[in-house]
C-alpha cells in the first residue's frame, strides 16, 4: 500500500490514511484469525435509535447529575447514597427494586439522594458471569447484542421512574451504549490505575467514583482524580462505530470511593481523616464515599449495617468530607 516507511512518513498533514484505504474492506490484504470467532454488534448510534432518550428525560439526568455535582461541591448537604443490586441478573427484578426505591425517594428527599445501581457490567478476579451486558441468559452463550439491548432498556425505566441511575464503567468500549442514561459512575478498585478509565471519566458528564485499589492504596484514586480533570485525546468508538481520536474537556466531578483493602477496612475515622488530608495536600476537593460492601465489610453483606452506622456516626460528629 505504502511504497516504504519513508512514504507514511512524508504524508501530506491534511490528507488521511482513510483516505488511501480501498472502499471495500474485503480489498484488504488481512490473514484470517480461526482461533477467534467474533458477532457483530449494534453500533452504539444503532442502539440508541432503537431505544431513544426523550428530551424530557434527557433534561432531567441532566438535572440528577447537577444535584449529585452539587452534593460532591458542598452545595447540598444531603448524603449520596448509592444502592441497589451488587449486579443485574434479573431485569424484571431489577424493576421491581427499582418501582420500591422510587416511592421511597421523596419521603427522605430532604436528607439523601438515592441513586440506584445499575450495574450489567461483573468484575472478575479470575473467571466467572461478566454480567447482564455479556451474558444475558447466563448460560455462557455470550448473547453481547441482546444482553446490550437489555441493560439499555432496563436503565431507560429505571431513569423514567424519576431515579438517577450509576453503573461500573469496566469496558471502555461499552461506555458509548449507556453513558446518556448516568447519573454516577464507578470506576473499580482494578481500573482505577488504568489509563484507559481516567481517560474515559475525563470526558463524562457524569460524576465519578474512583475507588482506591485492592491493596487499600488511596493514591491511586488521587491520582486518577488528577488524570480525568485534565483533557485529553484518546482512542474512542465514534456512534457510527468507527474509531476516531475523541477530544475530552477534561470532568473536575471526581471523588475518592474508599472500599477497603487487602489490610482490611478504611472506613474508620482515622482512615477517612487521613483520606480527606491527603486530598487536601493535593489540592483536591476533599469530599469522599464510603463503599459500605466489600472489604469494608470484610466481604460479608451481614456487616454492611454496622459500616453505614459508623459513617453516619463520624457525619454527625461534624465529618464534612463524607458525602456518601
Amino acid at each position: 500500500m505504502f511504497a516504504d516507511l519513508t512514504e507514511l512518513m512524508t504524508m501530506n498533514a491534511h490528507s488521511s490514511l482513510a483516505e488511501r484505504l480501498p472502499d471495500n474492506p474485503a480489498e484488504l490484504d488481512l490473514v484470517a484469525d480461526t482461533s477467534r470467532t467474533e458477532m457483530t454488534l449494534p453500533t452504539p448510534g444503532e442502539l440508541r435509535h432503537r431505544l431513544p432518550l426523550d428530551p424530557q428525560l434527557a433534561e432531567r439526568i441532566q438535572a440528577q447529575r447537577q444535584a449529585v455535582h452539587d452534593i460532591l461541591q458542598g452545595h447540598d448537604d444531603r448524603l449520596l447514597v448509592v444502592v441497589g443490586p451488587c449486579s443485574i441478573h434479573d431485569p424484571v427484578s431489577a424493576l421491581e427494586y427499582a418501582q420500591r426505591l422510587a416511592e421511597l425517594a421523596p419521603r427522605v428527599s430532604d436528607r439523601l439522594l438515592p441513586v440506584m445501581r445499575v450495574y450489567v457490567e461483573k468484575p472478575r478476579t479470575t473467571v466467572g458471569w461478566k454480567g447482564l451486558a455479556y451474558d444475558p441468559d447466563l448460560d455462557g452463550t455470550g448473547d453481547m447484542a441482546r444482553g446490550l439491548q437489555l441493560s439499555r432498556q432496563l436503565m431507560c425505566d429505571i431513569a423514567s421512574l424519576g431515579l438517577p441511575v450509576s453503573t461500573e464503567l469496566l469496558q471502555p468500549m461499552l461506555a458509548p451504549y449507556l453513558d446518556d442514561l448516568l447519573a454516577w459512575v464507578a470506576i473499580g478498585a482494578r481500573t482505577t490505575e488504568s489509563q484507559l478509565h481516567r481517560e474515559l471519566a475525563s470526558g463524562l458528564e457524569a460524576a465519578v467514583g474512583f475507588k482506591n485499589a485492592t491493596s487499600g492504596d488511596v493514591k491511586v484514586a488521587l491520582d486518577a482524580m488528577r488524570a480525568a480533570a485534565h483533557p485529553h485525546q484518546h482512542f474512542a468508538l465514534a456512534a457510527d462505530g468507527r474509531p476516531v481520536v475523541r477530544e475530552t474537556a477534561g470532568n473536575p466531578h471526581t471523588h475518592v470511593v474508599l472500599r477497603g483493602g487487602n489490610g482490611g477496612p478504611n472506613h474508620d475515622a482515622d482512615s477517612v481523616r487521613a483520606c480527606r488530608q491527603a486530598l487536601e495536600a493535593a489540592g483536591l476537593t476533599p469530599r469522599l464515599m464510603v463503599d459500605c460492601s466489600h472489604a469494608n465489610a470484610c466481604k460479608d453483606h451481614r456487616r454492611q449495617g454496622e459500616v453505614l452506622h459508623d459513617v453516619l456516626a463520624q457525619r454527625l460528629a461534624g465529618e464534612t468530607s463524607l458525602m456518601g
